[in-house]
């Protein structure tokens, strides 16, 4: 059997080029999904069957994603997160660098510490649009610093998101035949988060320091303008809220119970109101339920690749192909993540499907298992940051475009691509030769 005519290439092929087609990724992975299966000579009638088994390897992975989703809802129900960005807003000083540093650093906190993603940038960044034009500051530098928040945190940090990251990591790993913890998947992982910080220092400093005109434009504050400082009983319930989310997922180490621990202590206080419960889930689902189900759809995707028998074969023949460099077993393997994770959008989806072929293919090529979930992390994260499909671009954008004058390829992918990819490309194959 051949590297092309293999049934994992195929499938691997048909995923990437429907994505970059645009076609929906649920609806992408299914096809490619039967495109391997066929290939590998699974009846046509056991594929779907083979998926749904696989969905119980991620189930707890997108039911944390539902209640997050629904807790984020909450928390911009309350109006917490609009005063909290309102006050930031103010704070922010008039030097260039401090306020995008100040940006990252407030968008590291969506991810870990008040896990509403990216709910916060579209109150928060539209009012200061002008202040930003004042300033003269390239906003460029902002969707640098805004998606750095959203994306270093959950590589380096295991907390939060980062818990669900490192927890998809560990999972998919060790049912693969390579066993790691995921309380150690961070020891691995911290230095791709130094790598983007590098990259984030590099955008603020080097590339878009210089400063860029932009038209000052009536940009639409009425929502943020409407909101009161005043802080109300509902909103310190749901700061109780947050404290509860914390504490529950440092004793339990489960982002779902944790989540749903905070949800029960706003809706029994009634911070938000018992007819608005209804509501929040709605709004949950439409937040995080599409990539709750590509990790359902991912977790059936492994499970046919694996059915396929072709792994083992295109493992050899890639390792052949390789001839027994780790240098260039590390730089194929971070290029082939990058290709699937820009096509699909989303590291977290990603990592069930880069999994079944990277483990036996390191193993293979003599990588650790530290080695190794350095390069599915870095391979799973590569495309997100540049993704025009990713949540990490669609995010700044949202926010930076609000008067019309913010590209989202030229500005905000481009330049994330740049500053964050080609570090992480580099921190995995240097480092995963000495892990």
């Amino acid at each position: 059997m051949s590297i092309l005519t293999n049934p994992v290439t195929v499938s691997v092929i048909v995923l990437c080029v429907l994505c970059l087609f645009k076609l929906n990724i649920l609806a992408a992975m299914l096809v490619a999904c039967y495109a391997g299966a066929l290939v590998g000579g699974i009846p046509f009638r056991d594929v779907m069957g083979i998926i749904t088994e696989g969905f119980s390897s991620n189930a707890e992975t997108a039911l944390a994603y539902l209640l997050l989703g629904t807790f984020a809802t909450a928390i911009a129900t309350t109006g917490l997160a609009d005063i909290m960005g309102k006050k930031m807003s103010r704070l922010m000083g008039d030097r260039r660098a401090v306020l995008l540093l100040i940006l990252a650093g407030v968008s590291c906190l969506s991810q870990n510490l008040i896990p509403i993603h990216i709910a916060f940038i579209p109150i928060m960044i539209p009012p200061m649009l002008a202040m930003f034009n004042r300033m003269k500051l390239d906003r460029r530098g902002a969707a640098c610093s805004l998606a750095f928040g959203l994306k270093a945190p959950y590589i380096a940090i295991p907390f939060g998101f980062g818990t669900i990251f490192h927890g998809i990591i560990a999972k998919n790993m060790t049912e693969n035949g390579m066993p790691i913890e995921t309380a150690v998947v961070w020891h691995y992982t911290w230095h791709l988060g130094v790598a983007m910080f590098l990259g984030l220092l590099i955008a603020i400093f080097i590339s878009y320091a210089a400063p860029r005109e932009y038209k000052t434009l009536d940009v639409d504050t009425s929502a943020t303008d409407a909101i009161s400082e005043e802080l109300k009983p509902a909103h310190w319930i749901t700061v109780l809220a947050i404290f509860v989310v914390v504490a529950v997922q440092i004793w339990t180490e489960s982002l779902p119970l944790s989540a749903l621990s905070g949800l029960v202590v706003m809706f029994a206080l009634r911070a938000v109101p018992w007819s608005r419960i209804d509501d929040q889930f709605a709004g949950g689902i439409k937040l995080m339920g599409m990539i709750a189900f590509v990790m359902l759809i991912a977790g059936g995707y492994a499970g046919v690749m694996k059915q396929t028998g072709g792994v083992d074969e295109l493992v050899h023949a890639a390792a052949n192909a390789m001839s027994g460099s780790k240098v260039m077993a590390a730089t194929m393997i971070t290029l082939i993540g990058l290709l699937v994770t820009m096509g699909i959008g989303t590291s977290f989806g990603t990592i069930p499907v880069l999994a079944v072929l990277y483990v036996p293919l390191c193993k293979h090529m003599g990588f650790s298992t530290p080695a190794t979930c350095l390069l599915i992390a870095a391979a799973a994260a590569l495309g997100d940051a540049g993704s025009p499909a990713s949540d990490t671009t669609l995010g700044p954008t949202a926010g930076l475009n609000a008067d019309g004058q913010h590209d989202h390829i030229w500005d905000t992918c481009v330049p994330t691509f740049l500053h964050f990819n080609i570090p992480l490309m580099v921190a995995a194959i240097i480092l995963s030769q000495y892990l």
